[in-house]
């Protein structure tokens, strides 16, 4: 007979540190002492700031002043940090030290945040290849969910997600094209923003479409990302996309209140739903209904056109042309062409390419430029008809409302991802620059999943403010246990053995 799985935890061992010299350098060094403690288990963070604790003493010397004095913050690892390598997970750029911060870094640097390291992502932001494995990365690893650890991050703000779920700092800046700071905020349990495109500088942060490419927080509660996303808003010369955001950017944190959603109307999007969410959900609308809400049913929907091939022609085509422009403009010795860097992996193919290959990277350096008519026709098609189908949605309603993904799926070298299935209106947000709000909604089995909030562009702060009345009625949640896996919890692990008594009867 086979032994009985552990349902214990992960265990880590107790790190000592001396004396603190202040309660900034206190939180901060707390912070880097559970990561290092934590994360051979989970592989979230692929560098930690070789001057965080100096920088933490200096704002102990230094009079309190600034939104996030003293916080610690992670930043994905496709984001320029001063004195750390920017590397998108790819060992071509594992010696792509620029010497900048990127504007959301010297944002966040002004408002007294202290900038703790680097977190590890789905390599590239997941436009390498089909069959990638979301979390994984040549520089850092597979990301490991800290729920269960046999389980997948999403992606590709995979370790951003994880390190806040695991506690390691309430704060990360995430980056999204399209679900890659939701998907991975709702599999973690902690909260995700893809804030209006042209809210957030994507200055010095690796590329892969200026059309849907944004930086976003991904916190423990709405209020922390309201606080982080009210430092990294405004407006930069650099990127023309944000020539509007100094006169719509607010005070995110002055808008929140447990009122919000009293008397709004929000569109509960019922053919969106399912893949397992459907208790959750119910109980999520009922939690809309008692923080004041009118609930809006929308229980089918015909989208005007399926946009995805529009929207792969436009990231293949817009990943190329901003991948050479960054490349060529670093002041580092890296490849200079997306051309060079797919040599680069098919000469070190054994490191960079052990699980899956470059395909994507393949079929972007054949495109033909931001003038291709083709291009063109596609950015047009698809912009349009996203824009087209939620603005139908959000017609005559506040916000529109729907689970955001299934709970996560096992990590899997063999198939890649095996996502059961979710994210079209999520999707619809992405390539329309319409801001996403993911807030957690409960647990399935042990593995959290999100709410989403959907509304027009520039509603960031009122889905802010909804996601945290929402959060108030709902309460807390259990935190994650880092346990091996959800089959190994006492709760199911019983249900999965035989019943050897009803068996052996006769």
């Amino acid at each position: 007979m086979a032994a009985a799985p552990s349902t214990a935890p992960a265990t880590f061992p107790a790190v000592v540190t001396p004396a603190y010299g202040g309660p900034v350098e206190e939180r901060v060094v707390r912070a880097a002492d559970r990561m290092m403690a934590r994360d051979s288990a989970l592989n979230a963070v692929i560098a930690i700031s070789p001057d965080h604790r100096n920088q933490a003493t200096a704002l102990d010397r230094a009079p309190r002043s600034g939104p996030m004095f003293g916080m610690p913050v992670l930043v994905k690892d496709n984001v320029e940090i001063a004195g750390l390598p920017t590397t998108a997970g790819s060992l071509a750029l594992a010696g792509n030290v620029t010497g900048r911060d990127a504007p959301i870094i010297a944002r966040l640097r002004q408002a007294g945040a202290v900038i703790l390291g680097k977190t590890n992502l789905s390599e590239w932001a997941n436009i390498r290849s089909t069959g990638s494995i979301s979390g994984w990365s040549a520089v850092g690893g597979q990301t490991r969910n800290p729920y269960a650890l046999d389980r997948n991050t999403c992606g590709s703000s995979s370790g951003s997600g994880a390190a806040v779920a695991a506690g390691y700092s309430d704060y990360a800046i995430g980056t999204e094209t399209d679900g890659s700071i939701t998907c991975p905020a709702s599999m973690t349990g902690v909260v995700g923003l893809k804030p209006t495109l042209g809210l957030v500088s994507r200055t010095h942060i690796i590329p892969i479409s200026e059309s849907q490419d944004t930086a976003g927080p991904m916190t423990r509660t709405v209020r922390q990302a309201a606080e982080l996303l009210t430092v990294i808003a405004g407006s930069d010369a650099a990127d023309p996309a944000t020539r509007e955001a100094d006169a719509r950017r607010a005070d995110y944190v002055a808008g929140l209140s447990p009122d919000a959603l009293r008397g709004k109307r929000i569109a509960v999007l019922r053919f969106a739903a399912g893949f397992g969410t459907d208790a959750l959900f119910e109980q999520a609308v009922a939690a809309l209904k008692a923080a004041g809400a009118e609930i809006v049913e929308v229980k089918a929907f015909k989208p005007t056109g399926d946009f995805g091939n529009d929207e792969y022609q436009v990231l293949l085509t817009e990943f190329k042309a901003g991948l050479n422009a960054y490349l060529q403009d670093s002041p580092a010795a890296v490849p200079r062409s997306l051309a060079e860097v797919i040599a680069f992996n098919s000469a070190n193919g054994a490191r960079e390419m052990p699980l899956f290959g470059q395909e994507i990277f393949e079929a972007a350096e054949k495109t033909r430029g931001l003038s291709d008519p083709a291009y063109r026709k596609a950015r047009a098609n698809s912009l349009r008809t996203a824009s087209a189908d939620l603005d139908r949605l959000l017609k005559g309603v506040d916000a529109v409302v729907f689970p955001t993904r299934p709970a996560a799926w096992k990590i899997d070298a063999v198939h890649g991802d095996v996502s059961p299935g979710g994210n079209g209106i999520g999707s619809m947000a992405a390539v329309a620059g319409y801001p996403h709000l993911t807030v957690p909604m409960g647990l399935i089995r042990g593995l959290p999943v999100g709410l989403s909030f959907v509304g027009p562009k520039w509603s960031d702060g009122r889905l802010l403010a909804f996601g945290h009345a929402y959060e108030t009625v709902r309460g807390a949640l259990p935190v994650a246990h880092f346990l091996r896996s959800i089959e190994e919890s006492p709760e199911i692990a019983p249900a999965l053995e035989p019943q050897r008594n009803r068996l052996n009867a006769g």
